[in-house]
Parts: C-alpha cells; sequence; structure tokens
C-alpha cells in the first residue's frame, strides 16, 4: 500500500504533534485452531484503544494498521467510516482534540512469514503455536498504533485464547472469566510489546538478588518452547546463563532490571536469532539442540542471551529517537553480549569468537557498495529494515570495543550509567551518548565519533620492519591504508606483537607495544634494537576495527608454521586476516585450501576450527579459478576424511569434521562413506551418527544425485517433526533434476503457499554450487521476477528470494554474463525500491569480488 512503507520525515512530524498516553489491546485469539472461515487469509479480532494527546487541536494525522479489514472506527467518540479513513495501511485521523481517544475494530491476519502474528502447526502432533515479531514496524499487523520508536507509551493486554492454552505478554498476566489479562507495561515502543501463546511447555525458576542499599530485587524466571521440543530443551543452562547475565549487568549498569518478570520463549519459523522484548525475549528454537552440537553452539546461545538481555538497558529502557541510530541498542548488545559472556559465564574466551567469527561480518558489509557510516541515514522503514546488518552490529560492537580503549572501561561504564539514568524510558540521538562519555572520560567524543561513527569503511594495518646490519630491529613502522571510496584514515589504539619461535619450535610472543596509530605512518619506538621478528602482528589482542595485513617475512612465516602460534586470539587473528587477503585477492584461494588442510587440525579453538571449515568451502566455491576446483575438492575430503578418523573419539572435534565431510563430499568414496553411516555398514569410532546429522550426510547424497524422493520420505517418516520436514524440503530441493529445480522455484518465486522457514529450506537446497549448469537458466528468470516478488510479496520473504536466490555460482562460461545482466537490471531500474536495488547491488559485487579473486588465482 501507499502508506505502509513509513518515511523519517512523516515520523518526525508525527511526533512532533503527539504525545500518547496509553494503549489498552484485546485479541481474540480463538480462531487460531478449527477450520478456516471463508476464502481469505485466517483472520483474528484486535480491537485497540489509543489515549493520545494534540498540541495542535484542529490538525490531522494517521494511525498505523496492515489488516485485511476494519470494522470500525471511533475517534473520541464520533464514528469514522472504516472505507472513507483506512486504505489497508494507514488510518485517517482529523481534526484531532487536545485529548484523544482512538478505538479500533479490525480482523487482522494471522501471519506464516514470521512478520507480525505468526501461526504455526506442529506437523507431529497438530498443536498450534502462535508468536509476535514486530520490529521494525510489524505491529500494527497485530493491533492499530502509531508505529515509530519514539512515541512510547504504557500497554494493557487482554487476550481470549482457546481452551487448554497458556498466554504470556510483557506484563505478568493471569486467566479470569476465559480472558487472560497483563499487568500494565512501563512506557516502551510498539515494536518490542509481545504476545506468545499456545500449548507451549514452560519451566519456571527466579533470580533474587539484594543491593548495598539493602534493597531486593526479585524476577521471576520462565522459558517455554514447543512440547515436541521439552526432551531436548536443557532449560537449567539457559536459566544458568540468565541468571550470571542479570548478575552482571546488575554488577556493571547501578540501574536494577526494569520490567519485571523475564520470560524467554524458543518459538518455531523464526526470522531472527532473538528479540528483546522486555519481559518475554524470543529466540528461534534452533537454540534448543536436537542432537550433539559442539561447545561454540552453547556460547553463541549464551551470547544471544546476553545481547538480548543488554538491551533491557539499551534499547528497551533507552530506545533511539528513529532508526538511523539503531546502533545505539544493537551495537551496544553486541558488545555487550560477548562482554558479559567473558565476564560472567564459562565461556571466557569469548572474544576470540569475536575477533574470528562476529567481526568476518563486519569486514565484509564494510567493503560493499551499500556500506554506511554507523550512524545510518535511514530514510524510511524499507531502509531500517536492510540496516539490522554486519555495520549496525559487529562493525559497531568493534568500534565500542576500541572505544574502550580509547575511553578506559571505567569511563565507558560510568557513561552508560549516567545515559540509562538521565534517559530512562524516553528516547535519544548520538549526541546524548556522546556527552555523558565526554564527561566521564575527558575525551573529545565529537572528534572521534566523527571518524569512527559517522564514516564509512575498513582500514588496513601494515607492519613495516626495516633491520640493522646486524639483523636487529632498526625501525618499526604500521601503515595504514584506505579503500579510494572511503579514504578516511581513522585513530587506531592497537598493541603490536612481535613473535619468534622458540627452541621448541612454538611461535610465541617476546614483544607487544600498546600504540597510538593514526595516519598513513606511524613509527613504533619501544622495539628499536630487539631481535628481529619472524611474525609482526598489528592489532593483536583485537583492540581496534581494521583489516591486518603482513609483511613479507610475517607471510612466509605463516604459511610454514601458522599452527605452532600457541595463543589462540593471536591464531585466530591470523587465520582471520589470510581469509581477507584471499577475499581481496592478494592470497589464492588454493593457498588458503592449502594452509587449511596443513594446520587446521591443530586448532583448538572449536569455533575457530567451524570458521575454518566456513571459509575453506567458501574459498573453494567462490574465489577458486574453475579449473582448479576439482583438485579443491578432492584436497578438502581428503583432509574431511583424515581428521574425521583422526580426531578422539566421541570428542567436538570429530563431529566437527563429520560435518565438514558432510559439506565438500562429492565423490563416491566420500559418499558412499556417508551412506554407509546412515545405514550402519560403516562407523567411525565414537561417532554417533544423531538424527541431525543424519540430515547434515543426506543433503550431500541428495545433492549429487545418491538419496532420492522415496530415501527422503523414508526419513521423514524417521523423523516426523517441524525440524524434519524443514531438512526433507531442503533435500528434496538440492536433487540434481531439471524438474526439481523448476518444482522448487514456482514453489517460492509463483506462490506463496510455503511459510517463511520452508522458503528458507527450499532456497537452501535449490542453490547447491555443485550444480552451476543445472541452475544456470535461472538467472535470466530471477531478473524477470525480482521486481514482482518484491512488490507482492511481505519483505522478509523478498528479501529471502532476492539474496538466497541471486546466481551467485554461474558457469565459468557463464559468469561475466550473469554480471552484465545485474549491471543492466540496475541500470533499467533505477526507479525500483531503494532496499531492492541495494540488495542486488550487495550480490552483484560479491560476485564481482569472486571473479576478481578467480582471475588472481588464475
Amino acid at each position: 500500500m501507499p502508506g505502509e512503507n513509513l518515511t523519517r520525515d512523516e515520523a518526525r512530524e508525527r511526533a512532533a504533534l503527539l504525545s500518547v498516553d496509553g494503549y489498552d489491546v484485546s485479541l481474540d485469539l480463538r480462531t487460531a485452531v478449527g477450520e478456516k472461515a471463508g476464502d481469505g487469509p485466517r483472520t483474528f479480532r484486535s480491537v485497540t484503544t489509543i489515549r493520545f494527546r494534540s498540541n495542535e487541536p484542529g490538525a490531522a494525522t494517521f494511525a498505523d494498521l496492515i489488516a485485511p479489514s476494519v470494522t470500525s472506527v471511533s475517534l473520541n467518540g464520533r464514528d469514522l467510516d472504516p472505507g472513507q479513513v483506512f486504505d489497508g495501511s494507514r488510518i485517517l485521523l482529523e481534526d484531532l482534540a487536545a485529548e484523544n481517544e482512538l478505538v479500533v475494530d479490525a480482523q487482522c491476519a494471522y501471519s506464516r512469514t514470521g512478520e507480525g502474528l505468526h501461526r504455526f502447526v506442529d506437523p507431529e502432533d497438530g498443536e498450534v503455536y502462535l508468536y509476535t515479531q514486530y520490529e521494525p514496524a510489524d505491529s500494527r499487523r497485530v493491533f492499530a498504533g502509531f508505529e515509530q520508536p519514539d512515541l512510547k507509551a504504557p500497554f494493557r493486554f487482554e487476550v481470549r485464547a482457546p481452551e487448554g492454552w497458556t498466554v504470556w505478554s510483557n506484563g505478568a498476566g493471569e486467566r479470569a472469566d476465559g480472558v487472560w489479562r497483563f499487568a500494565e507495561t512501563k512506557p516502551i515502543s510498539t515494536y518490542i510489546t509481545c504476545v506468545v501463546a499456545g500449548p507451549y511447555h514452560y519451566v519456571t525458576d527466579s533470580y533474587e538478588r539484594t543491593f548495598e542499599d539493602g534493597t531486593r530485587l526479585e524476577i521471576p524466571l520462565g522459558a517455554l518452547c514447543r512440547k515436541g521440543l521439552a526432551p531436548y530443551f536443557d532449560s537449567d543452562d539457559v536459566f544458568l546463563v540468565t541468571k550470571q547475565g542479570l548478575d552482571f549487568f546488575h554488577d556493571h549498569f547501578d540501574y536494577p532490571y526494569p520490567f519485571g518478570k523475564y520470560d524467554q520463549a524458543l518459538v518455531p519459523e523464526y526470522n531472527l536469532g532473538a528479540m528483546e522484548n522486555p519481559g518475554l525475549v524470543t529466540f528461534r528454537e534452533e537454540f534448543i539442540f536436537r542432537g550433539k552440537v559442539t561447545r561454540a553452539s552453547y556460547e553463541s546461545r549464551a551470547n544471544v542471551i546476553l545481547h538480548e538481555m543488554a538491551h533491557m538497558w539499551f534499547g528497551d529502557l533507552v530506545t533511539m529517537v528513529w532508526w538511523d541510530d539503531l546502533w545505539l541498542k544493537e551495537s551496544f548488545a553486541d558488545f555487550m553480549g560477548t562482554f558479559a559472556n567473558v565476564g560472567a559465564t564459562r565461556f571466557t574466551d569469548a572474544w576470540i569468537t569475536f575477533a574470528n567469527r562476529r567481526k568476518a561480518w563486519a569486514y565484509r558489509a564494510d567493503q560493499l557498495p551499500s556500506t554506511h557510516p554507523i550512524t545510518a541515514d535511514i530514510r524510511d522503514l524499507q531502509d531500517a529494515k536492510l540496516n539490522f546488518d554486519g555495520i549496525t552490529y559487529a562493525k559497531g560492537a568493534s568500534v565500542l570495543k576500541q572505544l574502550v580503549a580509547y575511553v578506559g572501561q571505567d569511563a565507558f561504564l560510568e557513561g552508560a550509567r549516567r545515559y540509562f539514568k538521565r534517559n530512562a524510558y524516553g528516547n535519544t540521538r548520538l549526541g546524548d551518548l556522546l556527552s555523558v562519555l565526554e564527561e566521564t572520560s575527558g575525551r573529545d567524543m565529537a572528534s572521534w565519533a566523527r571518524k569512527w561513527l559517522q564514516t564509512a569503511g575498513v582500514n588496513s594495518l601494515t607492519p613495516q620492519v626495516l633491520l640493522d646490519a646486524e639483523g636487529r630491529v632498526d625501525e618499526l613502522a604500521v601503515l595504514q591504508e584506505a579503500a579510494e571510496s572511503h579514504p578516511e584514515l581513522r585513530p587506531h589504539r592497537v598493541a603490536v606483537g612481535l613473535y619468534r619461535r622458540t627452541g621448541e619450535g612454538a611461535l610465541e610472543r617476546y614483544a607487544r607495544v600498546e600504540v597510538d596509530v593514526d595516519g598513513p605512518r606511524t613509527v613504533v619506538a619501544e622495539p628499536v634494537g630487539a631481535e628481529a621478528p619472524e611474525l609482526v602482528l598489528v592489532n593483536d589482542d583485537d583492540l581496534t576495527y581494521c583489516k591486518i595485513r603482513f609483511d613479507d617475512t610475517s607471510l612466509a612465516t605463516l604459511r610454514e608454521h601458522l599452527g605452532a602460534i600457541t595463543d589462540p586470539l593471536a591464531r585466530a587473528l591470523c587465520w582471520s586476516a589470510l581469509w581477507n587477503l584471499t577475499r581481496d585477492a592478494l592470497l589464492p584461494a588454493a593457498d588458503f585450501v592449502d594452509l587449511v588442510t596443513r594446520f587446521a587440525h591443530r586448532e583448538s579453538d572449536i569455533g575457530v576450527l567451524q570458521m575454518l571449515h566456513a571459509w575453506a568451502h567458501s574459498a573453494l566455491v567462490n574465489y577458486a579459478p574453475p579449473a582448479w576446483r576439482p583438485t579443491g575438492e578432492r584436497l578438502l575430503a581428503e583432509v574431511a576424511l583424515r581428521d574425521l578418523r583422526a580426531a578422539e573419539p566421541g570428542s567436538e572435534q570429530q563431529l566437527a569434521w563429520a560435518r565438514f565431510l558432510a559439506t565438500v563430499a562429492a565423490g563416491p568414496d566420500e559418499l558412499a562413506l556417508l551412506r554407509g553411516l546412515l545405514d550402519g555398514t560403516e562407523k567411525v569410532d565414537g561417532l554417533e551418527v544423531d538424527q541431525e546429522l543424519r540430515w547434515a550426510f543426506l543433503e550431500p547424497l541428495a545433492a549429487h544425485g545418491a538419496a532420492d524422493e522415496t530415501v527422503l520420505a523414508a526419513e521423514l517418516a524417521r523423523d516426523d517433526t517441524a525440524s524434519g520436514k524443514r531438512h526433507q524440503v531442503r533435500c528434496l530441493a538440492a536433487r540434481p533434476s531439471e524438474a526439481v529445480k523448476a518444482q522448487a522455484w514456482a514453489q517460492v518465486v509463483e506462490s506463496d503457499a510455503l511459510s517463511n522457514a520452508l522458503v528458507e529450506a527450499t532456497i537452501a537446497g535449490f542453490a547447491q554450487p555443485s550444480q552451476r549448469e543445472l541452475i544456470a537458466p535461472y538467472a535470466s528468470k530471477y531478473f524477470a521476477a525480482i521486481e514482482r516478488v518484491w512488490r507482492e510479496r511481505s519483505i522478509q520473504i523478498g528479501m529471502d528470494v532476492v539474496r538466497g536466490l541471486f546466481p551467485s555460482c554461474p558457469t565459468e562460461q557463464g559468469a561475466q554474463a550473469t554480471l552484465d545482466a545485474a549491471d543492466a537490471w540496475l541500470a533499467a531500474h533505477e526507479d525500483a525500491a531503494p532496499a531492492l536495488r541495494r540488495l542486488v547491488l550487495e550480490a552483484r559485487d560479491d560476485l564481482a569480488r569472486a571473479l576478481r579473486a578467480q582471475a588472481a588465482g588464475a
């Protein structure tokens, strides 16, 4: 609808006009079960009462609502004609009084895309589960409101639900006379309100804390999931991390958790990792592990729990005015998630994961043509949706880590404490945070912000070592470079580490210098006269955000002795730097694969090992010259099999290598082994082939024509669950058949019958890198279809289709033609939705980068 994409200017005008005093929202969800009435979408009744003030009596504005139909609209007791005032996404409100009451009675639609009120039917037992997901602007699919973050208000929800269901919302609730009623919330934004309803499995606990002044805080804790996942749900560990996090944030923030209870719901078909609804955080249910996983999965879950908890202060208590300052919550939560993981939980090495995995996301995003400053220019809601990206999260968090090094941890945390107390239940902009940090640190934050928050791009730091006649360090300098498109050089507080091999062959640091790097060349004075280093690691300890480069000696050392680096963080930083060199076409993909085959088995950090597996596969698929790919496939399959058999039986390293073998298996020997592990005729000592691993083995078998529809149907019968269905759909779409690809394409592009989770699974199966010839004909179909898909489907599904079906793995003969087709589409669609153009431009840039690396490697 024309008014669905709210602009920043419209939001500013409405915020200047209105103040909202409160919402009462009544939902009737009894229609979620049973037969659907009529031919249209399945709907529920939503009645919203909003009390608000206008500082210009007689003015006009609008409320937001996306609904199939509106039964009635009443403004200040005056009935309005829905046919006249409602256009499908907005309700026109004219002749406002100083004090107003709006009542909207609507039929809203249940969602199958994870946006609004999502309805899921569990194939295992037929039970129906509901949950809401709103960010950035989908509460308007559930109730009428003023859908922007700076029009905060208290909310009261009441819900009628089917018999036997439990309902949760942000506030504590109880059921009386067949109606669930919930305590009024504190003033919060519309996008963090929440309702979860259904026959969920629910576990409770409590958190207690006595503060120094004697006040006592007790927080009821809850955790819920579908009944079918209850046998796998390790709620004790979820509660353990939750309590550790609450202790940590109370210690550091000096502001008690402000939202009463703390429920955490793990819900099906979720589009995100999690969402910080105060009092009722929602997570994707994949954080419940149906099979054996590595420590990295538990660390990731803990990080997400703590990330969302940090939002209770950064985002929920204090909220950005508009999505330009999305970083004010996401960058902080991303930083605080790892900060708390290291400081409060068993995952004391979480900064290694951050350096190796999280920052890789940021480096990629910051080199796309769509890169943007951390404080972004968000013109409308479509812009906002796309800005939940590696810049806003991971680069922002990396820059905050640099900020802590710049101002000091104590000044940083004291600034946060003052920020909460001054702005509680309000909205802020960049300047509000900078002002308190200037107070606490005495530093010029405006200059720092201009360079780090208001410019885009990533700098490269390279060591330059000059030796004297005796082979000692005569001068050590750090060179800083920037891309031509984003030439800003920044101040970096870095540690420079000097490494040499010991008599036992270990590569260890013998000197460390902290220095402020600024400008194109910074001389580091302290190491003069030191022994010549075999490896210089700029940004040792990962204090700043940059791409690390190496001098020739250091690179030669890494080629021969990478596995000998004893410090796991230093080793992870070197791997990350080598991956960036590969992506930048400065290190051939074949060389990176060679390093993985020789040194990955020596990696002690399981998260880094799993990241190396992903990078090695990406190097082969995207960056290796086509002529070398068969060689690379053989090398990776051989090392996967070798290290699977060499790993300690039952270890997480063994599991990681088994999953990697499934990723790279292509030849008859590997596929035969996978088939044997499935049917029991083959065995790897200590490897338990549980249901999740069975599906992992089945996908390459399906993709290479060794597991047909009958085999996959039998596996689904063995695992007839929602998870099993997603796996089966992905495997079905992976089969090497023209008819299969045509059917998968039609299901995703020509129909909206599939739910969001099955769209995602179908796309993942369709786009097999090993089937370049088979999917090549869909490149032209893609460019012909995407504008219609974007127009007709929800933005989430549109994003999934445009990203997931871009022809990113063309044949060697079709590569340049695909690039040209992308350029032609962009040239011919300058007036297309900016968010759609951004997605195509990003995918086009990834392809161009891959082709440059392939050419350089050749």
